[in-house]
């Protein structure tokens, strides 16, 4: 088959794109290498996709339309998912002009341009951020999620809602799927575990928000990645809804549907550091630090709609997908050294 991934130069779109040229597809990729964090990680990225002959990365802008329809065209893709966006939640304090241009403006080009190609799927990246401080858990998708904490979560609920729209009026087969804390090799540098691996190497403190009192329900990239796959091919419609209401999100008044992938097994901040301490087999040099603002004190999916719908959830422990993100950490050391001294 033939995709066109925005964002292939980024942690997840990554790993997506690497799973399915292994798995014999054509990938054409869209980035922009924005500068949130030292785009030499991204290069590296790019170089690893460069390896298959049937990868082609395409440089430019979601907000340059004529370079993302040029793109889109040249792809004649059956499936489009777009990872491409401003991430993360502390940096939407700082600049949330960012989050609007991108994840506003850049996923509407997306959706226009998804209509006019007639794509028979279109994926969309989403975040379980957009689930505020729910005190009901698991996380559902069919709990409210109108309240975000973060500008970063609104934009995100915001291309769910015009995704939505797009669905009903164009009828473009459209499946938002919302991350549980993403973690394994190449990731982002900005993420705790990047941030801890180096500290404690370094002997750095490292900064534990919250006093250590949060959970986040982790997901191991290569569980998300299966779980993509696999979501690719259920085109949403009525012929595969799922009986159960009170966890199907297809809509009644379109080809649209919201999915969690998440394992529905939080784990506690410190777990989280002694997890990371015995991959390192060193302790870390702790300084506790009261929650951030936009911060939420838990994460925690069900996965129960993406069981029924897949056949699968995201099961890998996270002694192994630490210790998995440590030893690819310390094989590339050297080169993510000079990467975050600012080489470019």
């Amino acid at each position: 088959m033939r995709y066109f991934i925005t964002g292939t130069a980024g942690f997840i779109g990554f790993h997506l794109a690497r799973r399915l040229l292994q798995d014999g597809h054509e990938v054409v990729g869209f980035d922009g290498m924005t500068p949130y964090y030292n785009i030499t990680l991204k290069h590296m990225r790019n170089a690893a996709l460069a390896q298959f002959p049937a990868f082609r990365q395409v440089m430019a802008m979601l907000e340059d339309r004529n370079a993302l329809e040029d793109a889109v065209a040249s792809a004649k893709a059956d499936v489009m998912v777009h990872f491409a966006a401003q991430a993360g939640v502390r940096y939407s304090l700082e600049n949330p002009r960012a989050y609007l241009t991108s994840n506003l403006e850049g996923s509407w080009n997306i959706l226009e341009i998804a209509k006019d190609a007639g794509v028979k799927h279109l994926m969309l990246a989403s975040t379980s951020s957009i689930y505020g401080a729910n005190p009901t858990v698991p996380f559902r998708e069919t709990d409210r999620s109108d309240e975000p904490l973060t500008f970063y979560a609104a934009t995100k609920k915001s291309m769910e809602l015009m995704a939505h729209s797009y669905a009903h009026l164009h009828k473009t087969p459209t499946t938002a799927f919302r991350f549980f804390t993403v973690y394994g090799p190449w990731g982002r540098p900005d993420m705790a575990l990047f941030k801890f691996v180096k500290n404690i190497l370094e002997d750095q403190p490292i900064e534990i928000y919250g006093e250590g009192k949060m959970s986040r329900d982790f997901t191991y990239i290569d569980d998300l990645v299966e779980a993509l796959v696999r979501l690719s091919s259920v085109i949403p419609s009525e012929a595969n809804r799922v009986s159960d209401e009170r966890i199907e999100t297809l809509s009644h008044q379109a080809p649209f549907r919201v999915v969690n992938i998440g394992g529905g097994q939080p784990e506690s901040l410190m777990t989280f550091v002694e997890t990371v301490e015995k991959a390192l087999g060193q302790p870390a040099k702790r300084k506790m630090l009261p929650m951030q603002k936009g911060d939420v004190p838990r994460t925690f999916a069900s996965p129960d709609l993406l069981v029924a719908l897949t056949g699968y959830k995201p099961e890998t422990k996270l002694d192994v997908g630490v210790k998995a993100f440590v030893d690819w950490y310390l094989d590339a050391r050297s080169d993510l050294e000079r990467q975050l001294e600012g080489v470019r």
